[in-house]
């Protein structure tokens, strides 16, 4: 889910909000009056800080997932054409739940592939769209690479339908030959109509009986059809539809009124030619609202779709005409049958996303949700869509709705949704009743960080902080345990210790409500030079942010503070990115890029600046977008394609970033072209033979103009691929020449260098001269490990823990030392900590191999089947599961 707001609707918890407004009015000159009386005692620290209580939120969480994505490739195997991309989109609700965004994708991607239906592939290709938004400009990239991208643009709708003909229907049957007619004749009105008897008579079986048959019109020259809706064009066009076979050049208004008769009198080739044909003519939102109304009463699926298609096609917009989302929200069964096929449940499931995307407390995200449950057909799709309902119902304050969706959710198998009743018990004064009843399902699953997470709202004192650590313990990624202890010893008037606290978390998620706290912080403590850079780093990653629950612009906030930051000049700017640059602090150089950013130098270099350090803090989309800004900024032609070719790159498109590239220093030699090109040639070939050119390729870009940040890069990069060739020496010397404009990093390089020497010792001390310059240092004390023996490195993994537990190098590293001990269990136990909240490959596939090593084939083939589905194609993970699958009983 994109935005999903926290519930306000809980009891305020002891730590009281903010009212923004009364500090904003403070006259800027007195501001510092003010902050200093706010730091006096905790209660006036209190109303600078607000730790929103942790949201349900709406998404599928099952207690050991594992479990769960082990038995959905089991069903896949052996499932038919028509459950697969229900399957894949249960994968992607699992993968949504854990936060692996590339993995929700890739299964959206796999439920598309899979389709079996034209529904499941409209529901599917629109999808896959809307997560796309604002990629436009790699399509229209890739356009000017002669590659088109277009994979999910309208599809020929009518061609995806099979052609049903009734057979019978087209019987000719003459009763007797001698009686026949030969024509008849149909009056509408004064018009006589003169068509071919047997022909009409073969368009249905109500025909064929009315002319062949034993009524009276059998042997009538002329019919009366007056009162049967069709007009004297629609009949004539009926007849020659009756001889040809086809519709040509016909208006829609009057396919339209053919439709309707072929539908009364069971014309089914006259009316699926009339639906075909009207499925075309569906181009706006405009067409498909009027059309979808006639195709849904007179039951033509060809027609629905193409309409649904262009509703689709325009999401999210489309769900802002009214028109629109009455024709979703009120369609009955039949209706949805006709509209969505077998993909009804896809379909609601995709909307209710949009629309919770777009207000999650709207009547419409409620009417979808409600389609949702209506469309469902499994248990695992009636548990996911009750407990969403309960969500949106708990923020629309409907509590007692709320909880009977919960309670259904529960009965269903979903835990998860036992926080919802917990939070609604509290909120209805039945705080004890809410305890005890995570304490149950803490007594009756294996635990999970979330349990002791939402319990810790229902106690005070020792047991809140204990079920907190409890949390952070099992989970670390979740933000709230973090956040409640920084804000507990800010009150504590502890500001070092609340600081390391936040800080714990930013080392390795970068997470804006954790940045808006610590801005809170440092904002109490009368630090305003750290609480501008933690606002410009909000601003960076979100520029139209909201802080104190929405209340206030971020950008406001920041103008008030900087008047009280000296102002720095451009000099200054540069020294301060450098220094943070070579330190390692990829925060604080995003804030003084965003800085410099307003003098309105060079932007274009700046905004790629920026895109490095935040793909670096694994923010790839706010990096993107800063891409794109540096397209739009770029000083020169030779500048704009270098960055093109950095966003075909990073979008998995390596030819065509290579050929921009390449044209780049075709316009002009500069070091950006020559650093992309050999950066994407390095990276996409394992070939040695290409080591030369690469090299090549960087001495070229040092011979170039540049500034020192990016030439320590290249000199990094290039040392890499002398490593790499066993060129030690020469390796050594661009490690050399990058430290020495402070490209902290190519300690790592130089102190692999001194390893394949054979002087392990020369390694871990360049290795520890990085640990003591780098701020973010948990890849360094990773690396050093390597170097050191079986004790120290034990220390530095551990440390690695600490400060990023969401690496799992150190994770695989321990459970194998213990493997080697002979301690099976303790091994799969370390294991399991760092499945329980990161769906990682290496980790299941360590597990797998560890549990086949016991014994425990069932054990093994579920981690597996859960790995491939992570990566279907792991050749390495297939040859485990093909032999474990063997040994299953």
């Amino acid at each position: 889910m994109r935005a999903f707001l926290p519930s306000d609707s809980c009891k305020e918890s002891q730590l009281n909000a903010i009212n923004p407004q009364s500090w904003l009015q403070v006259e800027r000159g007195k501001i510092s009056k003010l902050s200093s009386s706010c730091t006096t005692t905790s209660s006036s620290i209190e109303s600078f800080i607000k730790v929103p209580e942790p949201p349900i939120v709406p998404f599928f969480k099952p207690v050991d997932y594992v479990e769960v994505l082990a038995q959905i490739h089991e069903e896949l195997e052996s499932c038919s054409l028509q459950e697969r991309s229900n399957l894949y989109l249960l994968q992607f609700q699992i993968f949504r739940g854990l936060g692996e965004t590339k993995l929700m994708r890739r299964s959206l991607r796999s439920a598309w592939q899979k389709a079996g239906t034209v529904h499941e592939r409209l529901v599917f290709g629109a999808w896959l769209k809307y997560e796309k938004q604002g990629e436009e400009l790699i399509v229209d990239l890739l356009a000017t690479c002669n590659k088109c991208a277009q994979e999910f643009g309208p599809m020929d709708v009518a061609s995806q339908f099979p052609v049903e003909v009734d057979g019978a229907s087209q019987e000719t049957v003459v009763t007797d030959g001698e009686k026949s007619l030969k024509n008849v004749n149909f009056w509408i009105g004064d018009e006589k109509i003169v068509c071919r008897r047997q022909k009409i008579a073969s368009l249905s079986a109500p025909f064929h009986a009315m002319l062949n048959g034993y009524f009276n019109e059998s042997l009538c020259e002329d019919i009366d059809l007056s009162e049967n809706n069709i007009s004297p064009l629609g009949l004539r066009t009926i007849s020659v539809f009756s001889v040809t076979g086809c519709l040509s050049d016909v208006p829609p208004d009057l396919l339209l009124e053919i439709l309707v008769f072929a539908n009364k009198f069971c014309c089914e080739r006259l009316k699926d030619a009339c639906d075909r044909k009207l499925a075309s003519s569906v181009c706006t939102k405009d067409d498909a609202v009027e059309l979808m109304e006639y195709a849904i009463e007179e039951n033509s699926p060809v027609l629905a779709a193409s309409c649904l298609q262009v509703f689709l096609h325009e999401l999210p917009d489309c769900l802002n005409d009214e028109r629109v989302v009455e024709i979703f929200s009120h369609a009955d069964r039949q209706q949805r049958l006709i509209m969505a096929g077998q993909a009804s449940f896809s379909l609601y499931c995709l909307l209710s996303e949009v629309a919770m995307n777009l207000d999650p407390r709207s009547d419409k995200t409620v009417c979808f949700l409600e389609q949702l449950i209506e469309s469902a057909e499994t248990d695992r799709q009636r548990l996911l869509a009750f407990h969403q309902l309960g969500c949106v119902r708990l923020l629309r304050k409907e509590y007692d709705e709320a909880e009977s969706l919960f309670e259904r959710a529960v009965g269903l198998g979903h835990v998860y949704s036992v926080a919802g009743l917990a939070r609604l018990g509290y909120i209805k004064g039945h705080k004890l009743w809410s305890y005890e009843k995570l304490s149950s399902v803490i007594s009756s699953v294996n635990p999970l960080g979330w349990m002791y997470q939402e319990r810790s709202l229902y106690c005070e004192g020792d047991k809140r902080w204990e079920d907190l650590e409890k949390a952070t313990e099992l989970d670390p990624t979740l933000t709230y345990p973090y956040m409640y202890r920084a804000a507990f010893l800010m009150m504590k008037q502890n500001v070092q210790a609340a600081l390391g606290e936040i800080n714990r978390v930013l080392g390795f998620k970068l997470a804006l409500e954790c940045l808006e706290l610590r801005f809170c912080l440092y904002l109490a403590n009368e630090d305003y030079k750290a609480a501008l850079c933690d606002v410009q780093v909000i601003l960076t990653l979100s520029p139209d942010y909201r802080m104190f629950e929405g209340r206030v612009a971020a950008s406001q906030l920041r103008t008030l503070v900087r008047e009280h930051v000296d102002n720095w000049t451009t000099a200054d700017c540069w020294m301060q990115l450098y220094d943070r640059w070579s330190s390692v602090d990829d925060i604080g150089s995003l804030s003084v890029i965003y800085q410099m950013l307003e003098s309105g130098e060079a932007k274009g270099v700046l905004y790629f600046r920026q895109s490095l350090l935040l793909l670096r803090l694994n923010c790839p989309d706010a990096a993107m977008r800063s891409l794109e800004l540096a397209c739009q900024h770029a000083s020169s032609e030779h500048e704009r394609l270098v960055y093109e070719g950095w966003i075909l790159y990073d979008t998995g498109h390596c030819e065509e970033g290579l050929r921009k590239a390449e044209e780049s220093i075709r316009t002009k030699r500069s070091f950006e072209a020559f650093f992309l090109k050999a950066y994407a040639l390095a990276d996409s070939s394992m070939d040695f033979a290409c080591s030369s050119t690469v090299i090549s390729l960087l001495e070229n870009a040092l011979k170039c103009p540049s500034d020192n940040l990016r030439k320590g890069q290249a000199l990094n990069n290039l040392g890499s691929v002398y490593v790499d060739c066993g060129k030690l020496y020469l390796a050594a010397d661009c490690y050399i020449n990058a430290l020495k404009i402070r490209h902290t990093r190519a300690h790592q390089g130089l102190a692999r260098v001194h390893f394949l020497r054979n002087d392990k010792a020369a390694a871990y001390e360049e290795m520890t001269k990085l640990i003591e310059k780098a701020k973010n240092n948990a890849s360094a004390y990773e690396k050093r490990s390597e170097y050191c023996d079986r004790d120290l490195t034990k220390a530095d993994l551990e440390m690695v823990t600490q400060l990023d537990p969401l690496r799992v190098y150190p994770y695989r590293y321990r459970a194998a030392v213990l493997m080697d001990s002979s301690k099976e269990k303790e091994a799969i136990s370390e294991l399991s900590r760092a499945i329980a909240f990161k769906a990682d490959l290496h980790l299941l596939h360590l597990r797998a191999a560890f549990h086949e090593h016991v014994g425990d084939v069932l054990a093994a083939l579920r981690d597996c089947r859960a790995a491939l589905s992570i990566d279907p194609n792991h050749q390495e993970m297939l040859e485990l599961h093909s032999r474990v699958n063997s040994h299953e009983p």
